[in-house]
């Protein structure tokens, strides 16, 4: 027996219900892309940390920079209750995401993490918005 079955694999049942919770709450990269890319952004996109002027040199594109510190019901007033949010940050090494998630959930507003960040969207090679992009693209 190795350490891999050691402890033997959840049921069928709670398995699917452990990845459906999981899917519930995080989105990745690629179907963040491809919702940009098909015309379906059924979501705002929330680039949670930094700088507005780190935010102005790279970004995703389509995602506003809304920092998890200025997540405020009075903020938040400017989308429809049933707004879906996906918050991401810098990546697996940085909680932004989660902290403006947890925010988010106490507002009642839907919101998933997009996992990976700014370090999984570049992994996957997709392409950023911003002035250090553009200055890079000449």
């Amino acid at each position: 027996m190795s350490f891999v079955t050691d402890i033997p694999p959840a049921s069928s049942e709670d398995t699917f219900r452990h990845f459906s919770a999981r899917l519930s709450l995080e989105t990745d990269c690629a179907d963040v892309a491809d919702a940009f890319a098909t015309g379906c952004v059924d979501f705002v996109l929330l680039h949670v940390v930094g700088s507005s002027e780190t935010f102005a040199k790279k970004h995703i594109p389509g995602a506003l920079h809304l920092p998890h510190r200025d997540i405020t019901e009075e903020r938040m007033a400017d989308w429809p209750e049933d707004t879906v949010f996906v918050t991401y940050c810098a990546g697996p090494h940085c909680n932004g995401a989660d902290r403006a998630a947890v925010k988010l959930a106490e507002l009642g507003r839907p919101v998933k993490i997009m996992i990976g960040g700014l370090t999984g969207w570049e992994d996957e090679g997709f392409a950023f918005s911003g002035s250090e992009v553009t200055a890079a693209a000449e």
